[in-house]
């Protein structure tokens, strides 16, 4: 990217765009798709938990926070992504684009804080069976919600307000001192990701400590409550390990279209991949959701065939 300053404006020019001629609106539409897929799957498991009772446990609202999570960091990336596919000249005002920024480290905190969330509730169900209720408890459930949307947002708003800009790509166009939010940004990133991470790697070894002595029953629980949230987790880490990757080092010796899809895969592919892995694999949720559709389906069904016969009872009012 780089940057043109006047007295009047101050913007940003994309320069990883090319131009695509005629080709764009098969782009556009692709990444339209991509994005209403998005939409739905996780606003279709939003609802589905919200409104079935026996889906209001801890470990299906901390599922609701990760759906809610990758509709905001999807909403961070699309809508603009779709107006610059369309526009020939590629270019994006300077907050507008660190408010972005902004949008995309938030989602990235707070999905990483919501796995290690996640992971901390599956130690405590497969470890502590008994107590597990009484341990996560509704109102811990909350507070725990609310601390990870909050430490996430407040990490970042620190990061933005010490810097010109906290992407690293920008921050080396920066005019003015960085030295600041470089101390910042090397004691914070490391208690962003270490923080979860260490919590994920102690609760996972705890878990398969109780799986290697417990009994059959115990591992198959854990095999089928801890395969999503591992997916995820190595979806997400590999997503985020490219792009810390490619901003940091020389990447033109790959492609390309090869760097552009890895710097958009966390963003684009982690929040198609978590509805889809845990819509299938959770049997609660499948089932609500194929009840669901069912009953969409029908009611769509009812509504057609009650329209016909409004229609045949005005062209024919003996009937």
């Amino acid at each position: 990217m780089m940057t043109v300053n006047s007295s009047q404006s101050s913007f940003l020019v994309f320069s990883a765009y090319f131009d695509s001629g005629h080709l764009k609106y098969l782009f556009f539409v692709i990444v339209m798709s991509l994005y209403f897929l998005i939409i739905t799957a996780n606003v279709l498991l939003i609802v589905v938990i919200c409104v079935n009772r026996s889906l209001h446990e801890p470990m299906y609202m901390f599922l609701c926070s990760l759906f809610v999570n990758e509709l905001y960091g999807s909403t961070g990336l699309f809508p603009s992504l779709l107006l610059q596919i369309l526009s020939d000249v590629h270019t994006v005002s300077a907050p507008l684009c660190f408010l972005q920024i902004f949008c995309v480290h938030t989602y990235g905190t707070a999905e990483l804080a919501n796995l290690a969330v996640m992971s901390y509730d599956r130690y405590l169900a497969i470890c502590f069976p008994l107590q597990y209720h009484t341990r996560m408890s509704p109102c811990k459930v909350s507070m725990l919600i609310v601390l990870t949307w909050f430490s996430s947002f407040l990490v970042i708003t620190v990061l933005i307000s010490l810097m010109y800009c906290d992407n690293y790509s920008i921050v080396k166009l920066a005019c003015s001192d960085t030295t600041v939010n470089n101390i910042y940004g090397l004691i914070s990133t490391p208690l962003v990701i270490l923080c979860p991470v260490s919590l994920i790697l102690y609760t996972y070894m705890r878990i398969l400590k109780i799986c290697f002595s417990g009994s059959k029953q115990t591992r198959q629980k854990a095999v089928s409550t801890c395969t999503p949230h591992l997916a995820s987790l190595l979806n997400f880490s590999f997503g985020c390990f490219f792009e810390i990757l490619q901003s940091r080092f020389n990447m033109n010796s790959v492609p390309s279209m090869l760097r552009i899809f890895l710097s958009l895969y966390f963003l684009t592919c982690q929040p198609v991949f978590n509805p889809l892995m845990y819509g299938l694999t959770l049997s609660k949720i499948s089932l609500t959701c194929k009840k669901l559709l069912c009953f969409l389906f029908l009611l769509s069904l009812f509504h057609k065939c009650s329209s016909k016969f409004s229609l045949l009872r005005c062209q024919f009012p003996c009937i």
